[in-house]
């Protein structure tokens, strides 16, 4: 099994960055597809950006061209740089793992992924 734990949230003013990290533990990220989610009170958990085995990489389109996802093999975590954030962006972000998935396939729908870290809390004041 892998641990997951999300860090380097906090408050920011809109047009601001963030970088948030998600650590694994117990194995390799690289087995995995990976994936970042958010929640916003009163919302659904959406989807955000993912990360195949592959390395391919697949935004929401509300954070395209504004959000990173990568893979860090060296301290196994897969970092979530945020830039140009806005009040909207406002939510609990969840760092997401899939085991058994097909090489090269991303994933968008929270019930795919059975492993989450707890959520670090992002805030963007406008």
């Amino acid at each position: 099994q892998v641990q997951l734990v999300e860090s380097g949230g906090g408050l920011v003013q809109a047009g601001g960055s963030l970088r948030l990290s998600c650590a694994a533990s117990g194995r390799s990220f690289s087995r995995y597809a990976m994936g970042w989610f958010r929640q916003a009170p009163g919302k659904e958990r959406e989807f955000v950006a993912g990360i195949s085995r592959s390395g391919d990489t697949y935004y929401a389109d509300s954070v395209k061209g504004r959000f990173t996802i990568s893979g860090d093999a060296a301290k196994n975590s897969v970092p979530l740089q945020m830039n140009s954030l806005k009040p909207e962006d406002t939510a609990v972000y969840y760092c997401a793992a899939k085991d058994f998935s097909v090489f090269g396939a991303i994933y968008s729908r929270p019930q795919e992924y059975g492993y989450w870290g707890q959520g670090t809390q992002v805030t963007v004041s406008s």
